[in-house]
């Protein structure tokens, strides 16, 4: 009996020997755990988890550590749409600095009314996204010059929308550049811009056909001329902004409803001398006026209107 208690000791002691001993939480090796960035960023994190991110959350998880400072800007690399339009809080010149510097694949980029941007801040951020742009909203940005377009202008092609209103720095030269080197833009907004030329606007419209949404309000140069332009050469046009265009008539606004069948809206407030003799046989194709009809409007047949013969400029 004593032997057979000996051996059973001893099977113990051996079986005991050979367990594996597991670590105290204190003793475990730290490099060894699993983080949220050994996930793979390319594949999971960015495409899937920054996407429901804003660009404040980035810049808070920016400044957690230097795993997420990386993992941060990684994200803003590939990040395609910025949208800070009425964006003027304090200090923010210094967060666009940073995005100006990891942002390469924008393709929207909306910085209407930021009154605290200059050229100094936009340009390296349009030199870095120039390839992919295709969206450009810079309305009511009076602190930037026509040097900021210039990237816009000559190397951006894939642009398909600018919006410049209220945008006084905008000048004949720089639509005349525009009118060279873009031929795709569908939406076009130069809404109160006074020194832009009549001739200037007659030969942009010509090149720029693919046009679809388009506002001129408040641009004196807008004139019956022009308007026939875009009638002649913008057959695509489906919504047009001619509020506070004092200058034009009845004669442009024909030219607009005869070769512009894909109209849909025509906004003329403040248009004095527009009257239902253009305007009703717009609304007998279902176009929207801002403008009510008058009680005592008299119905006009499109076909007896003014000569064909004043068309063509």
């Amino acid at each position: 009996m004593c032997t057979l208690h000996i051996e059973e000791e001893t099977h113990l002691a051996v079986m005991g020997s050979r367990m594996v001993r597991t670590p105290s939480p204190m003793l475990m090796s730290r490099p060894h755990e699993l983080t949220l960035f050994d996930i793979s960023w390319e594949d999971v994190l960015i495409p899937h988890m920054c996407s429901l991110l804003t660009l404040k959350d980035l810049f808070n998880l920016r400044s957690c550590s230097r795993n997420a400072l990386r993992f941060a800007e990684a994200a803003l690399e590939r990040r395609q749409e910025l949208q800070f339009s009425g964006n003027n809080t304090s200090n923010i010149e210094h967060a666009f600095k940073v995005l100006a510097r990891c942002c390469r694949r924008l393709e929207q980029l909306h910085l209407a009314r930021c009154t605290w941007l200059t050229d100094e801040l936009l340009l390296p951020l349009l030199n870095n996204n120039k390839q992919r742009l295709s969206a450009v909203n810079l309305n009511e940005c009076v602190n930037i010059t026509a040097l900021s377009l210039q990237p816009i202008i000559v190397q951006c092609k894939e642009l398909r929308v600018l919006k410049l209103s209220k945008c006084q720095w905008l000048t004949t030269g720089a639509v005349d550049a525009l009118t060279l080197h873009q031929s795709k833009l569908v939406e076009f907004d130069i809404s109160h811009c006074g020194a832009i030329g009549e001739r200037c606007l007659i030969i942009f419209f010509r090149k720029l056909n693919k046009l679809t949404i388009l506002s001129l309000a408040n641009t004196p140069s807008v004139t019956d001329q022009v308007l026939i332009q875009i009638g002649n050469y913008c057959r695509q046009l489906e919504h047009i902004n001619l509020i506070g265009c004092a200058s034009i008539s009845d004669y442009g606004v024909h030219a607009l409803g005869v070769h512009c069948k894909q109209l849909q809206s025509l906004l003329i407030q403040r248009c004095h001398r527009i009257t239902e003799r253009s305007l009703a046989p717009l609304r007998q194709q279902r176009v929207h006026i801002d403008r009510p009809r008058p009680r005592d409007a008299v119905a006009y047949n499109l076909n007896d209107f003014y000569p064909s013969d004043f068309l063509v400029y």
